[in-house]
């Protein structure tokens, strides 16, 4: 699985119009599923972005989790995150699971993710879906689990 996490000071998701997911401070996921992932690979990503020290402390260095400043979580499902992008000009989703897999894992994430973190807010998988965030820093990492 991959995700690309942002710290934000804000983000929402909205779908037709209406706000489905949205939070203060914290993190923003945006998550892809591949065809060879599995649930362990769910459990190890989410453990990743609940853990990874990304939060300014004291001394203003990066060592506080998401889990330590207590911050709002938004996943956003994202299937273009598995796109091979290293020839041409356009991307090969080759790597990208197939949508029944997809909403399948994604969906165990979600589960996995509203026990282990309560408060976590979701975008909906298929859906077309606006993200607006306000980055903070900016900063932003790639999380790979496979």
């Amino acid at each position: 699985m991959i995700s690309i996490i942002q710290r934000v000071a804000q983000a929402k998701v909205t779908v037709n119009h209406v706000d489905v997911g949205a939070i203060g401070p914290g993190i923003l996921a945006l998550v892809a599923v591949e065809k060879s992932d599995d649930k362990p690979q769910a459990d190890r990503l989410l453990e990743r972005i609940l853990n990874y020290r990304i939060f300014a402390d004291a001394d203003d260095k990066m060592n506080l989790s998401l889990r330590e400043i207590r911050g709002g979580l938004l996943i956003v499902p994202q299937f273009t995150l598995a796109a091979d992008t290293q020839k041409g000009n356009r991307p090969s989703f080759a790597s990208a699971a197939p949508p029944e897999k997809g909403r399948e894992l994604f969906g165990y994430f979600r589960q996995q993710a509203s026990l282990v973190y309560p408060g976590s807010q979701f975008g909906q998988f298929g859906a077309d879906m606006k993200v607006a965030l306000i980055n903070d820093g900016p900063v932003t990492f790639t999380l790979r689990c496979n």
